[in-house]
């Protein structure tokens, strides 16, 4: 007996109608998502959008540092880096729409090599001890360090002693992160790079675009960056950063400890160290001429 085709290829067989309502059902929530911009791929754009947007960092006419100052947080880099910034490592799950859209704390922290001033990477100087605003910054002078306000959120870097629940991702050392408000974990202060000359730069004023160290004032440890910790955050591979002193054969501090609060150049076009690189001679002539306050 010859085969007999029971069903030709138009006739539906099986749950179809049920798979053709959930296929309905699945492209509904993909249109009503769009619309209301929750898909993954658009929430990436938006928060890009926002922490990448340009910012205008501070031009100081004097060379100094000043409470209020925008600047950048900036490692030059050595055997195992290269040279990068601190940022914001915001992902799409940091981000918060009320009561407007921004970031929420806390939040971690990464240092990136894409050395661009934007929302991500700014930090104003921000008293703690009752300076005004404008007011020169000084060597062991505490501070806070504040992300811009609107999406940034106007978070404060901060710090607290390791324990098991709470340290770095991948080194295990004391966390840095964003969080709200000013509290005695957001204070650090500046210290000069040379242990030999510490001593003799205190109290003196801080020139902007030299290399110091920022101590943290309750753990009195300095902030580092990890060269051989990497973290992939949504922006690309960057760099773990913790608060942890690093000590060479000479107990002096290495050069992961070392940072540049970086401002802008007179004519706007970009940070200082970068374009016109200031020699310790110079900022050693500058921090001297001035008495302390």
């Amino acid at each position: 007996m010859a085969y007999v085709t029971k069903y030709r290829a138009n006739v539906k067989v099986g749950n179809w109608i049920e798979d053709l309502r959930l296929q309905e059902d699945l492209k509904k929530v993909y249109l009503e998502k769009t619309e209301r911009g929750e898909l993954t791929a658009q929430r990436v754009d938006f928060l890009k959008q926002n922490i990448l947007r340009p910012v205008n960092l501070t031009v100081t006419n004097d060379g100094r540092l000043h409470f209020g100052d925008v600047v950048m947080l900036v490692n030059m880099g050595g055997e195992k880096r290269q040279c990068s910034s601190v940022g914001i490592n915001a992902d799409i799950n940091s981000l918060t729409k009320t009561p407007l859209p921004g970031i929420q704390a806390p939040c971690g922290v990464s240092a990136g090599r894409g050395i661009e001033a934007c929302t991500r990477t700014a930090f104003i100087i921000t008293s703690v001890d009752g300076s005004p605003e404008g007011s020169i910054l000084h060597y062991g002078q505490s501070f806070a360090l504040r992300t811009t306000s609107g999406f940034a959120g106007g978070l404060y870097l901060t710090s607290d002693l390791r324990s098991f629940q709470k340290c770095a991702k991948k080194s295990r050392l004391q966390e840095v992160n964003l969080d709200h408000g000013g509290s005695f974990l957001s204070w650090w202060k500046t210290v000069h790079f040379a242990p030999q000359e510490r001593l003799e730069y205190e109290g003196q004023p801080v020139p902007a675009n030299a290399r110091v160290l920022i101590m943290h004032c309750k753990t009195n440890q300095a902030l580092a960056v990890l060269g051989d910790h990497i973290l992939w955050t949504t922006y690309d591979k960057e760099y773990e950063i913790t608060a942890h002193t690093f000590l060479d054969s000479h107990k002096a501090e290495q050069d992961i400890n070392h940072w540049i609060l970086c401002t802008s150049d007179l004519a706007g076009n970009g940070l200082l160290p970068l374009s016109q690189p200031q020699s310790t001679a110079n900022s050693k002539e500058l921090t001297q001429a001035d008495p302390v306050i």
